[in-house]
């Protein structure tokens, strides 16, 4: 940028403060950062304030306190707030299944729900199920989705398509990525997409009756503009890759990269039916999902489905390309550094704009949470704060020069409760690391559950009464990016992070010491709470984390009294392997480790029944006292 066009440093206060690009930030240690001015810079110029604004111009929102106005609640029913709820959550690709496609997908979760009312269970939490790349599914993370208003069709179980006949699959692949332990991303989707393709020939031929064209035609009516975007991006990063670029269109040639160049368009005019393809999948997945919620509910789960909502999406996918005015794309979002990662952490996701959020009857923000909570019993908010603020980092900056920019939370909350009151959905907001002060009594007027997870829990505090008032939160021993409770008990974490030299011997003995006074503390809260004897509260007693235990700890995560628990599928069949390891790249196979047990033998299993059974008696000993 020109010299003569930067805003001097009077004017950078003065802009900063009215678009709440904030001066400096209290760390998780309790130390003040300052920002550095060059980031405040960088952050007002992709706000659009690279030099001395027109004063009749609107580039400015408000920027209030943490204030929720009169009236503005989530959806919370008065059976959930009484009586409480737990759940069953898993990450949906983990899913074995003697009839799934080497992954997970919408018959599964049907299939689970059903087993999971049988033993008593409210509800089954899934991972976000956002569209990623087609054209690249080794892009496999859910939380680094393309886009949030669009579902992975890798997700559509094709065997339950009205038109699927046998021939169409290849038994013995299908044989093979059905037994192998790690879900072949690739191959699922060569062999998923050859199907569909045929499919849809066979359809437009003849279509089935419960899925007309009729339905197909007010499906892309609905979508609009957002839908044709989102597939001819598809169209596009396919063939993209097919001629050698990447899947994302930062990777593409020059003319490719603006969604209505001539280049764009001429691949419009010439590939129509490619694009209407991917539209179709998206109504397949849309109806499909829609068949899980609705199956769900009918099989007995109260609350249905827990969907989890991503922070945000990638800066070279289907959003970013189609709508590249609604987010800020030279920042990057992320967390400042910390003790657990010395150099802060970039996410590799962009942030939205705080312009489009402003007006809850047309924000983007809420057509972003009303994809999911159409389908929802809850969801979940990853990273609640963005309501409020986001880290941003700079593009080709460190994570450690980032600074943080407000957001207008009166309208995001709004907007939110908006959609919660009319698709009645619960909401939770994970709010976990460096969290605002005053940002958690905001959620919990606005009716949002917390984020309570146990392993960062303070055990040795007074637990509430058996018939003390439910807490407006949602209780969990632990996370994706935490390993289940067998692995967390013999440190397999810990372990993995040293070999892969995430940080040294000497952090490793630290952190050693850390978890054996967490196990500790968490034998001791547990004999205290009569789910073991005192005697048995030593590490001695528990070199390796049992059945036993691991049923007292479930027992104990209800006697914290939160409104919604959730239960990892993982520590119900006795896992111990991460499903993510944050810092990880190659080193690990995140995203795609399967479950150990089939779906098939889950009721069988005395482990699942046993924990269920717990939170059962757990709850009925509390309504019991209540």
């Amino acid at each position: 940028m020109p010299e003569q066009q930067k805003i001097d440093r009077p004017k950078v206060e003065d802009w900063a403060e009215k678009l709440g690009v904030t001066k400096a930030y209290e760390d998780l240690q309790g130390e003040t950062k300052e920002i550095p001015d060059a980031t405040r810079r960088e952050i007002l110029k992709a706000l659009g304030i690279e030099q001395e604004p027109d004063p009749t111009a609107d580039k400015r929102w408000p920027q209030p306190a943490l204030d929720v106005p009169d009236g503005v609640k989530c959806y919370l029913p008065e059976w959930l707030q009484r009586d409480g709820a737990w759940g069953i959550s898993v990450q949906i690709y983990e899913i074995l299944s003697e009839r799934n496609w080497g992954i997970g997908d919408f018959e599964d979760i049907k299939t689970l729900s059903r087993i999971a009312a049988s033993v008593g269970a409210n509800f089954i939490g899934l991972s976000p199920l956002h569209a990623l790349f087609l054209s690249d599914p080794q892009r496999d993370s859910p939380y680094s989705p393309s886009s949030r208003l669009f579902f992975n069709p890798l997700h559509i179980a094709v065997d339950q398509l009205p038109g699927f006949r046998e021939d169409l699959v290849d038994r013995a692949e299908l044989a093979r990525l059905r037994s192998s332990e790690t879900v072949d991303y690739p191959a699922v989707a060569r062999l998923k997409l050859l199907a569909l393709r045929k499919l849809w020939d066979d359809w437009k031929m003849e279509e089935w009756q419960e899925f007309s064209r009729n339905d197909f035609e007010q499906f892309k009516s609905e979508k609009g503009d957002a839908l044709l975007g989102h597939c001819l991006f598809e169209s596009l990063s396919s063939a993209m890759v097919k001629r050698g670029h990447g899947s994302g269109w930062r990777d593409w040639p020059e003319e490719y990269r603006d969604r209505h160049a001539p280049a764009v368009e001429r691949h419009a005019a010439e590939h129509g039916d490619d694009i209407e393809f991917y539209a179709w999948l998206q109504w397949l997945a849309s109806r499909q999902m829609q068949e899980a919620a609705d199956f769900a509910k009918r099989a007995g789960l109260e609350l249905g489905l827990y969907l989890d909502f991503a922070v945000g999406e990638v800066p070279d996918g289907s959003s970013t390309w189609s709508t590249p005015g609604l987010v800020l794309p030279s920042m990057k979002v992320g967390a400042p550094p910390d003790a657990f990662s010395s150099k802060g952490q970039d996410w590799g996701l962009v942030p939205l704009h705080p312009q489009h959020l402003l007006d809850p009857n047309t924000s983007h923000y809420g057509r972003l949470i009303d994809s999911s909570a159409r389908f929802a019993g809850a969801l979940r908010l990853d990273h609640a704060m963005t309501l409020w603020q986001l880290f941003l980092i700079p593009q080709d900056q460190e994570a450690s020069a980032g600074g943080y920019l407000r957001y207008p939370f009166t309208q995001m909350i709004t907007s939110l409760a908006k959609v919660s009151q009319e698709r009645q959905t619960v909401v939770i907001g994970e709010d976990l690391g460096n969290v605002p002060d005053g940002f958690r009594p905001a959620l919990q007027k606005a009716g949002v559950l917390g984020y309570r997870v146990l392993y960062f829990e303070d055990l040795a505090e007074e637990q509430p009464a058996a018939d003390a008032p439910l807490a407006l939160s949602l209780g969990c021993l632990s996370t994706h990016d935490l390993p289940p409770l067998k692995g967390w008990w013999r440190g397999a974490d810990i372990e993995l992070a040293e070999e892969v030299g995430l940080f040294d011997a000497e952090a490793a003995v630290r952190l050693r010491e850390e978890r054996a006074e967490r196990k500790l503390t968490l034998l001791q809260a547990l004999a205290k709470a009569e789910l073991m004897p005192s005697s048995k509260a030593n590490l001695d007693r528990w070199p390796e984390m049992t059945d036993e235990l691991l049923v007292a700890a479930h027992r104990f995560l209800l006697q914290t009294r939160s409104m919604l628990v959730a239960v990892r599928l993982a520590d119900m069949v006795g896992e111990s392997r991460s499903t993510n390891v944050p810092g990880t790249v190659d080193e690990y196979p995140n995203w795609r480790l399967k479950l150990k047990v089939s779906l098939e033998a889950l009721g069988e299993m005395s482990l699942f029944r046993r924990v269920a059974e717990a939170q059962n008696r757990e709850i009925t000993r509390a309504g019991e006292k209540g």
